[in-house]
This record gives C-alpha cells, structure tokens and sequence, in this order.
C-alpha cells in the first residue's frame, strides 16, 4: 500500500466513493435529458408524417416555429415515416412494455403514490431505470402484487389489461408473412402505448361511472 492508502481520511474530505456516486446521479439526469429530446426529436417527424403543420406541432411542443423547423430538417431523410398504427391491441415488445408502464402509472395514481410499482414508475420518468428483459420483469411483478393485493382500490380494467399485456409479453406472436415490422424506434412505441393505455383506461372509468349528475 502507497502511504496517501495508509494514512487516514481528514472526515471533510469528499472519498472517491462519494463523488462517484454524486457523478452517476449527475449522469443520469443527463442521459435523461439526452434521451427525452431524442424523443421529442422523433416525435415531432411523427408528427409530420400525420400531416400536422409545424405551427401545430410548436403550439403543442412549447417550441418556436423556426426551432421546429429546424428539427424537421435536421431529421429529416427523404419523406417522413410512415406513421404507426395506433390501436391498442399490438403485440410487439415496445408497444407492450409501453402499455406496462402506462397501466403501471394509472396503479400508482389510483393508490396516491402508496402502489408497490411507484417508486419504479418514478424511476422510469426520471431515466434511472431502462426497459431490459429484467426491469420489465421487475415491474411485472410489482403490478401483480398491486393488483393482487388491492384489487377493489385500482380503476376498473387494470386486472384485465394486465392479463393481455402478461400473454403478449410471455408468448410473443410472429409478424405474418409480407407484413412490414412496425413503424417508429422502441422509443416513440413506448411512448404512444403508454397515452392510449393510460387513455383507454381512463375513459373506462367515465363511460362506467356515466355522466355527471346535473348541478355538479
């Protein structure tokens, strides 16, 4: 051992442990941010190949039209993509992972926070967790165990989404011969499952509940 090994730490001094941790934390908020204008980058040219107009788009991005222009061209490679399909019932992996966290983010908000897979939803929109084979593992369970353990507390229609989205993530099903695979990155997949699931189940729970009294 060097002598600077032997000698004891002054107790105000910052150990390497301690700024690597402080650094990986750092870097994680950067991936983030990295990767969330990423998929803003992605999402606008989707939006392009829906045919909305770039003052459109600005409006609902908070951008400036010129900025928006500006990521249209830099994007862009020939024509715009062909735009995904958007029905719920798709059975590629980002499409149900992304149906996952949205079920998992309707759990959490139904239990005010106090849901198992909470601290993982946070983890997800923070950007320290990622979608592998183990992490959608992880919050497979945890949704289980929600909807096991307080199944009259969560918004009606979880139990049976949560079943659809468990068959097509354990028996994934073969593209059909001819058919072109989905369109868009994993990323923008996840991102558009997770709207309309977390939309589908919410009008769930309206046409259920019917419409307002009158006087409310």
């Amino acid at each position: 051992m060097t002598g600077e090994e032997d000698a004891p730490r002054d107790p105000g001094e910052l150990t390497e442990e301690q700024a690597g941790r402080m650094l990986a934390e750092m870097n994680e908020v950067i991936r983030a941010g990295e990767e969330m204008r990423k998929l803003r980058g992605e999402m606008i040219q989707l939006f392009v190949g829906f045919g909305w107009t770039q003052d459109r788009i600005a409006r609902l991005t908070g951008m400036s039209q010129p900025a928006v222009s500006k990521q249209v061209a830099k994007d862009r490679a020939g024509e715009p993509p062909h735009p995904p399909g958007l029905t719920l019932g798709q059975c590629d992996g980002p499409w149900l992972e992304g149906r996952l966290w949205g079920l998992a983010e309707e759990i959490s908000e139904a239990l005010d926070g106090e849901a198992r897979c909470t601290r993982f939803v946070h983890a997800l929109l923070r950007g320290r967790e990622r979608f592998t084979p183990r992490s959608v593992d992880e919050l497979r369970r945890l949704v289980e165990e929600d909807l096991r353990c307080r199944p009259g507390k969560v918004p009606g229609g979880c139990r049976d989404a949560y079943d659809e989205i468990s068959r097509g993530l354990d028996v994934p099903s073969a593209a059909a011969p001819g058919v072109p695979p989905p369109s868009g990155s994993a990323s923008v997949r996840r991102a558009l499952a997770r709207r309309i699931q977390r939309d589908r189940l919410t009008r769930g729970v309206r046409d259920r509940q019917g419409p307002p009294a009158a006087g409310r």
